[in-house]
């Protein structure tokens, strides 16, 4: 009997305008800097006439790389809240997929954009076997204090003892699937941010990253005990913002390419992987394929990382030692530099920057659940 899960950051699904960009020129985009707005009203109908016309594209291109998962239950990033989610089931995964994802879920987390992690499910797996609901629960009051997660690192960031642990959540989501238990833990964690006085992006919120692994952790932990925790079914799906690994690029399309694996000395992986106590199956696949998202800030700074994770339990994997998963790129905008043998045919309508199904691609691997 087997279970088919996926994880997608789909990048902003909203149902709401986000006019900040009239006062905040970092939160404008960017088509809107060529013209010349002469007062707030008319910032807000262009806005949202640019936010419409841009929002039809991009929600195809997203179905299709959902579609394209083939997932029975599928884990999101970046969601506005449950009626945004709703209504992109109905008005565009569902006439590609037909009856499908009739189960929805989300929580209400701590994101300042309003940003939400949500989960998926068909009422069965393609097979025909139940997938029923059993329980959510929601981590996103977790403190630092009651986590004993405090450090002075945080502290040089301004972040107080009390302040909630999780950026967005940590969803946990316990099912069935033809009776047997499984448990789901979907996760945002803090975003890198760009660069610095003091170095890179990465390493500045590095602190927040350690602390939302570390806290996962403690909440499986807590809910499965130290000693059994490594015995139960259950895995971690999402954006975890971080990596441990880079594919990093030089030349250009003239001369040709160079993709080049580079390991990192710190990552917020470590403290979910580095003892065993899950497992990135990801890994399975040869380095320099893993990757999730194409990162660049011009010709001087490219590579390929991955950020999305599906992490099993020691049980689940063990269970599971052949599967690989998969990863769909399709939906990658034309700029994106694809080492030697890993090229797509893009989805049509798919742009040089934009529209593109997310900067972030699915991952889905089929499990069997024994």
């Amino acid at each position: 009997m087997s279970l088919r899960i996926a994880t997608f950051n789909v990048e902003n699904l909203m149902n709401r305008f986000d006019l900040s960009g009239f006062r905040n020129q970092l939160n404008q985009d960017r088509v809107l800097s060529l013209y010349r707005i002469k007062d707030e009203a008319e910032y807000r109908l262009l806005e949202q006439a640019r936010a419409v016309a841009h929002t039809d594209d991009t929600r195809q291109l997203t179905a299709l790389a959902i579609a394209e998962t083939r997932a029975d239950i599928i884990c999101l990033q970046e969601v506005d809240n449950i009626e945004a989610l709703k209504a992109f089931e109905y008005g565009y995964l569902f006439k590609m997929v037909g009856e499908g994802y009739r189960q929805k879920y989300t929580s209400t987390g701590n994101d300042s954009r309003g940003i939400d992690v949500a989960v998926m499910m068909r009422e069965e797996t393609h097979h025909g076997q139940a997938i029923e609901f059993v329980r959510m629960t929601s981590h996103a009051s977790v403190t630092f204090e009651e986590f004993g997660l405090h450090t002075p690192e945080l502290a040089a960031l301004g972040i107080k003892p009390f302040e909630r642990i999780f950026r967005r959540d940590c969803l946990e989501i316990d099912v069935t699937v033809d009776g047997r238990p499984l448990t789901l833990y979907a996760v945002h964690f803090k975003s890198m941010g760009g660069a610095r006085d003091n170095g890179p992006g990465r390493n500045s919120t590095m602190p927040i990253r350690m602390a939302e692994a570390r806290a996962t952790r403690r909440i499986i932990e807590n809910r499965f005990g130290k000693d059994f925790a490594s015995s139960k079914r259950w895995l971690i799906c999402g954006d975890c913002n971080d990596y441990r690994q880079r594919v990093l690029i030089d030349g250009d399309a003239l001369s040709g390419y160079s993709f080049t694996p580079a390991e990192e000395a710190v990552s917020c992986l470590d403290a979910l992987l580095a003892d065993g106590f899950a497992i990135n199956i990801v890994e399975r696949r040869p380095e320099i394929d893993r990757w999730t998202l194409y990162h660049t800030r011009g010709p001087k700074e490219r590579h390929l990382c991955q950020l999305d994770y599906i992490l099993l339990s020691p049980a689940l994997a063990s269970e599971n030692s052949t599967a690989v998963p998969d990863i769909v790129r399709r939906g990658q905008p034309w700029r994106t530099v694809f080492p030697p043998g890993q090229e797509v045919e893009r989805y049509p309508r798919t742009g040089w920057d934009r529209p593109k199904a997310s900067d972030h691609c699915p991952v889905a691997v089929t499990l069997d659940i024994l």
